[in-house]
């Protein structure tokens, strides 16, 4: 106490509660290190291992013409160059025998040749303009087209059909004698006459030679043809547009016959899938031009009005011929 600084006496330092051991746990010790790495060098070698001894390319000087050539030093005969030159064509065919699938339903179908569209069988049994001018007929087509010359005929088939839509009338429940359906199965009958009098009409009619010789070879497009058919399923409505395109190969078609061929064919009982070829096929048959497309888009009234009833629903069909 006699004025004397002492220092403060030297406080013992702990270690903060952080560490263990003198060691971070943010760092691993020293042993744990080890063991990491013995552990990763053991798994590197045993992929070593399994991958096999190192391959070697074989460069050109190493090939031997003579097949009794001595062993390399690893005791594997040297590659003969006549290995490689005496491989032939049949030696090919041989080998495509051996290693042909064991069941014929695992062999793939050959490609088809991508240079031309394969036709339908379905629609294309028949040429598209036959003997009598028409263009794929219906079976009782002929006889409908007989009764042009014949009135009488004509009209016996008015009426029969007349007397088949009282029929439906007095089926659903109702009476064909009440005042609102006076002749209406007479006016139902017409109509449906007229529903489908392109199986009346021919293509050779329609194009009526208007087919013209034309140094042009770029894309000719017609869109937006209003088309109205019935679907051959319920005798409903669908309506829509169709697209027509054709590349020309120095002949043009009239501008307004697409959209007569395309009537034509709609005034029948179809589906949408066949109608777009037919049209398209047609087309084909009178020009034969490099290529022709058609794209059709139609709401089917069975399936708005029946069915599903999805009245935003549309179509879209496409056939595509040529180029």
């Amino acid at each position: 106490m006699n004025g004397e600084h002492h220092p403060n006496p030297p406080t013992s330092r702990t270690s903060p509660t952080h560490f263990i051991n003198g060691h971070s746990p943010l760092h691993a010790a020293s042993s744990m290190a080890d063991n990491d790495r013995d552990e990763v060098e053991s798994t590197f070698s045993s992929i070593q291992n399994s991958m096999g001894p190192k391959k070697v390319a074989m460069s050109l000087d190493e090939l031997s013409l003579d097949d009794s050539a001595p062993a390399d030093t690893n005791g594997e005969q040297k590659k003969s160059a006549k290995q490689y030159e005496e491989v032939k064509d049949e030696d090919l065919e041989a080998l495509k025998l051996h290693t042909a699938a064991r069941d014929l339903r695992d062999e793939a179908p050959p490609t088809p040749a991508a240079d031309s569209r394969s036709q339908s069988p379905f629609i294309t049994a028949n040429p598209t303009v036959d003997f009598d001018g028409l263009s794929w007929p219906s079976a009782g087509t002929l006889e409908r087209l007989r009764e042009r010359e014949n009135p009488e005929e004509a009209a016996a088939r008015l009426k029969k059909l007349s007397g088949a839509v009282r029929t439906i009338l007095e089926c659903i429940g109702e009476d064909p004698e009440r005042e609102g359906l006076h002749g209406t199965p007479e006016r139902y009958a017409k109509a449906m006459m007229f529903f489908t009098k392109g199986y009346e009409e021919n293509l050779r009619d329609i194009v009526n030679g208007a087919v013209f010789k034309e140094d042009h070879d770029e894309l000719v497009i017609v869109k937006d043809i209003e088309v109205y058919s019935l679907c051959e399923h319920h005798l409903v409505p669908f309506v829509g547009k169709m697209h027509i395109g054709y590349i020309p190969s120095r002949r043009v078609i009239g501008l307004s016959k697409l959209a007569r061929i395309a009537e034509m064919f709609s005034r029948r009982l179809q589906v949408q899938e066949r109608l777009t070829k037919q049209v398209a096929l047609a087309l084909k048959e009178v020009l034969q031009p490099q290529g022709v497309a058609v794209v059709m888009e139609s709401a089917h009234m069975c399936m708005v009005m029946r069915g599903v009833q999805k009245s935003g629903s549309s179509t879209t069909t496409s056939c595509m011929l040529g180029a």
